[in-house]
């Protein structure tokens, strides 16, 4: 009985990681091709990477840049719009983009006493204006889960990796199950 219910363990960690990441691609497939009122199954998604794609064409032509800057200037006036943009907005830019803000990973010391470290990667390397000329700001992302901290720490307990950002917060999302 013990080896079948081994056996069974084994299969589910197998099967459990490639049946959810099918299920969460077809149900975003099908939420799509629904959302554009479809009857080819997939054609939702081609059709938004291509309108994706065409929006960053147009984005970047300097004839429609002032249009996105004041729709921008719009959306930040706007009294609750404005909060839930500029986060939102912050968020990506951190991944992705010209502005990423998760490329850099470090190892923190935590205490003085003890040998306990972090990985966690910096997002401002001046706290000037809080007048803490000696700290550099470092978020902590949290391991399965999309949260994290963010600590001011002294810039001599920050040791720089030279380690891909992407890998770095693979293993802590991970809990560090994932290889670095």
């Amino acid at each position: 009985m013990k080896k079948l219910l081994k056996y069974f363990l084994n299969g589910f960690l197998i099967v459990a990681p490639i049946s959810l990441t099918i299920y969460i691609i077809v149900a975003i497939v099908n939420w799509l091709d629904n959302l554009f009122l479809l009857y080819y199954p997939g054609l939702g998604l081609f059709i938004m990477i291509f309108l994706i794609t065409l929006v960053g064409f147009i984005g970047s032509s300097f004839l429609v840049k002032p249009f996105f800057v004041l729709t921008e200037r719009i959306m930040n006036r706007l009294p609750l719009v404005s909060m839930i943009y500029s986060s939102l907005k912050d968020l990506f830019d951190a991944f992705v983009g010209e502005n990423q803000k998760f490329n850099q990973p470090v190892l923190v010391k935590m205490t003085q006493f003890q040998d306990v470290l972090k990985l966690g990667f910096i997002t401002q390397t001046s706290m000037d204006a809080l007048h803490l000329p000696d700290k550099v700001a470092v978020y902590f992302p949290h391991s399965y889960n999309f949260s994290g901290e963010l600590f001011l720490v002294p810039r001599e307990s920050v040791t720089f990796l030279e380690i891909p950002s992407s890998e770095v917060m693979k293993f802590v999302v991970s809990g560090g199950v994932s290889k670095l």
